[in-house]
């Protein structure tokens, strides 16, 4: 897999791509439920697109070469308030080359340019890689929630970032752009 890549809708056909990137990763597995077989998959492209044309997320895949290899999102959006949630996974395969931090700063500048005003993310304390990704697209930290989260029968602390829409925007060249290949090489 090359070092760039770029956002688009799930497609239908994504599924062994979601299949294998959840293989991949026991992390996945343990922070999101299994995905065991293709049905599985087919069943969460399902839900992310029907969230998506609800109007109640914006999901993108982040994909390489024409595959799927992760995912960024913005959920829970609430447009009283123009709050949304961030999250973003991506395949082991995938991670240590900018891919999710380009995602996300391409997510939250598409959540900010359609109304929201305050983006919101969180991540076990134990995983410096998701908090690097999380302050390279501009998320300051803003505290620590003890015991937030239960994998396994253990709990965890999640510590809590978050952009506004008025902070300093990011790097914008480290962005992946959303759309097919822009490469043309789709």
């Amino acid at each position: 897999m090359t070092a760039s890549g770029y956002l688009r809708p799930w497609r239908d056909d994504d599924g062994a791509a979601l299949l294998a990137a959840y293989r991949s990763s026991g992390d996945l597995v343990r922070q999101t439920g299994t995905i065991d077989d293709g049905a599985a998959a087919r069943r969460v492209i399902g839900d992310y697109q029907a969230a998506v044309e609800k109007g109640d997320a914006y999901i993108w895949a982040i994909v390489v070469a024409d595959e799927a290899v992760g995912a960024v999102g913005v959920s829970q959006i609430n447009r009283t308030h123009r709050l949304g949630w961030c999250w973003y996974w991506l395949s082991t395969p995938a991670r240590g080359r900018g891919l999710a931090a380009g995602a996300l700063i391409a997510a939250a500048q598409f959540a900010f340019e359609n109304g929201l005003f305050r983006l919101e993310l969180g991540h076990r304390v134990d995983n410096p890689a998701s908090c690097a990704v999380a302050r390279r697209a501009g998320f300051s930290v803003e505290g620590i929630e003890r015991a937030k989260l239960e994998y396994d029968g253990a709990r965890f602390d999640c510590e809590t970032h978050a952009r506004l829409a008025s902070d300093p925007a990011p790097d914008g060249s480290l962005a992946l752009p959303i759309g097919e290949d822009p490469s043309g090489s789709a």
